[in-house]
């Protein structure tokens, strides 16, 4: 045998080894069967009612506030309460220079005293010569003069009157009371500061009970706040709850008392003010705290556990089990998320089977079989305890 012929029979010897050892393969896959199920835990897809908590940005506000200034002007004389002191209406606060309203009010009152005095006289005279003219005594031209006398001296007493009350409003005005029963703050003036009518500002009083909360609600809300207004059990079911920069809750059934009359264009937003008792003054105006109102219009939805939910390019997915127990990812869109759970509000139906937990081992397609929350984990079931003798 020649050497050619050696070579063909080693290259179809190596080709029959080669052979063999790919069909043992193939017998090997098969004996080894499809990949072992995925132990997962399930849950079926069901509506139930959703109450969702709205959180709001708001501002406390006082419900009555007054900047308090003067009405007349003078250096500041007296200063009869502390700052941050609960005040009551018509207390004194505030006192300005009174010299020259003293004055100028004693000096009306005697032009009034004046004025009365020509008054009198010329009655007097008017009378006398309206009986003389009677009796042909006088002129009558004499009587005209007389009438005309008296009245100018009535017009002056009118008007030395009308000095004198200007003047008694400057001196009442030159004391500064409380226009409301409230609190004031810190005095803007010192002792001996000149105060300007109508500028200077003095100090601000304002109400602490009740108090406000200003929220900004988007338009889209109009409605619903709208009825919650009217609706006179808003209130007895605390709706409408106050949180506090520390995270605490302000005790007090609050109720919506005013919608702004217009939308705020550049914002889309209208503000709401609700209304608080506030008998132990925790609430102070210009705090910034967070509305919590509870959201019961929402009615029944589908629900699922939230953790069942992954989210990939900004989309939000969940593995649906289908038929022979495969796994399939579908795209959803999420709702309102409220404890553990959140509203679906599409791409699942009532009755679908999802997978919750043991998502992370599950790929598209796979078989997956539902267990306990451990083998979903990857954990291994633990053993049974012995029984006892």
């Amino acid at each position: 045998m020649n050497t050619t012929n050696y070579l063909k029979l080693g290259i179809v010897i190596l080709g029959s080894i080669t052979l063999a050892s790919c069909g043992g393969g193939d017998k090997a896959a098969q004996q080894q069967g499809p990949p072992p199920a995925t132990p997962v835990t399930t849950y079926t897809v069901a509506e139930q009612p959703v109450v969702t908590t709205d959180t709001y940005p708001g501002v406390v506000v006082a419900l009555n506030e007054v900047e308090l200034r003067p009405q007349v002007g003078g250096y500041i004389t007296a200063i009869y309460v502390k700052d941050g002191q609960k005040v009551t209406k018509g207390q004194k606060l505030y006192e300005i220079d009174r010299t020259k309203y003293i004055a100028a009010f004693n000096s009306a009152k005697a032009n009034v005293a004046v004025a009365k005095a020509n008054r009198d006289k010329a009655k007097k005279d008017a009378d006398r010569y309206t009986r003389l003219a009677e009796q042909d005594a006088v002129a009558k031209q004499r009587v005209d003069y007389a009438l005309t006398d008296l009245a100018n001296a009535e017009s002056q007493v009118a008007a030395a009157q009308a000095e004198q009350s200007s003047a008694a409003n400057d001196l009442q005005r030159s004391i500064i009371v409380s226009p409301l029963t409230g609190t004031i703050g810190i005095s803007q003036v010192k002792l001996g500061a000149l105060a300007s009518p109508g500028t200077t500002l003095l100090n601000t009083v304002s109400t602490n009970d009740p108090i406000a909360v200003d929220i900004s609600v988007n338009q889209a809300e109009i409605p619903r706040f709208a009825a919650l207004q009217k609706n006179p059990s808003a209130i007895q079911d605390s709706l409408f709850s106050v949180q506090l920069q520390d995270g605490s809750i302000f005790k007090g059934l609050g109720r919506i008392v005013a919608i702004d009359r217009a939308v705020d264009p550049q914002t889309g937003t209208i503000k709401v003010r609700l209304s608080y008792p506030n008998a132990s003054g925790k609430l102070l105006a210009g705090m910034t705290v967070n509305l919590k109102a509870l959201n019961k219009s929402n009615g029944n939805q589908l629900v699922i556990p939230y953790k069942a939910v992954t989210e990939q390019l900004g989309e939000y997915n969940v593995f649906v089990v289908g038929d022979s127990s495969k796994a399939e990812p579908r795209i959803i869109k999420l709702g309102k998320q409220f404890d553990q759970s959140v509203a679906i509000t599409n791409g699942l139906k009532q009755g679908e089977v999802i997978v919750v937990e043991g998502v992370q081992n599950v790929r598209p397609g796979a078989v997956v079989k539902a267990g306990t929350a451990g083998e979903a984990n990857g954990q291994q079931p633990a053993a049974a305890p012995a029984a006892k003798k």
